[in-house]
């Protein structure tokens, strides 16, 4: 009986391996091994608000809608990266604008005008890790740090002063962590928010940053996302302070590969 035993077992490995392999051809296991890469090119239509103070003066407060700050803008570019593979994450995100205004001064002697400069940047860098990955949704945890980079430049026209100028500003780094999520409503049609706190005392007191909207993807590779973005910080140091709010709405053209 064991020969025959031997020889069913064969036929029946005879008849299974086939099968087998046309099912592993029709159902493959995924390939988690590639990178996936996301890259944003956003406006973000913000105002500012909060308190502002050079040169060791009294804080004053600013409230700038968006726009008297278009009005003023001179340069700006706005931005995100994003690297994937597997469960793991990094990206990048930066805002940068350059704005001025000419400000006339009272009675023309000491000056006629000064000319008012004001460059903020923004530089963001992350790492994280996808606690809850499906098809429907994700659910990021990360860590990471915040550049801000702000400079206050005056140069006074005309007048008794004329010809001099002055800045202030500074550059610090906040430590930061938070979340991302990512959740399918529809087809075609998806929901993405962030939400980072940071610098605890190491550079500002206290920064926060909150976005969330919905998105519509066209094609597997590009989408236009619209949503709204409030990120705040409080900064100061030497008699420089920066302690702002700046909110508004955002719109992006988002590209996958």
């Amino acid at each position: 009986m064991k020969p025959l035993k031997m020889l069913a077992a064969a036929a029946l490995f005879a008849v299974a391996l086939p099968a087998a392999s046309r099912a592993a051809d029709i159902a493959p296991v995924p390939d988690t091994s590639d990178w996936k890469f996301t890259v944003a090119a956003y406006g973000w239509a913000a105002g500012l608000n909060g308190d502002v103070g050079v040169f060791g003066l009294p804080a004053q407060e600013v409230d700038l809608p968006f726009s008297d700050v278009i009005q003023n803008l001179d340069f700006a570019i706005m931005g995100l990266a994003e690297a994937r593979k597997g469960r793991f994450m990094m990206g990048v995100d930066a805002t940068y604008t350059n704005v001025s205004k000419s400000v006339k001064t009272p009675f023309g002697i000491l000056a006629d005008k000064i000319d008012v400069t004001n460059t903020s940047l923004m530089l963001t860098g992350v790492a994280g890790y996808a606690l809850y990955d499906t098809d429907m949704a994700r659910l990021d945890l990360i860590a990471g740090g915040r550049l801000w980079s702000v400079d206050n430049e005056f140069d006074v026209k005309g007048g008794l002063l004329g010809g001099k100028s002055k800045s202030d500003g500074a550059t610090w780094v906040d430590p930061l962590v938070g979340a991302k999520l990512r959740v399918g409503l529809a087809p075609h049609v998806y929901m993405a928010s962030w939400a980072m706190i940071g610098g605890f005392g190491v550079g500002s007191d206290l920064m926060w940053d909150l976005m969330g909207g919905a998105g519509y993807d066209f094609t597997d590779h590009v989408s236009l996302f619209a949503g709204y973005r409030a990120a705040s910080v409080d900064y100061s140091n030497d008699g420089f302070v920066y302690d702002v709010v700046e909110q508004g709405p955002v719109v992006a053209a988002v590209f996958q590969f």
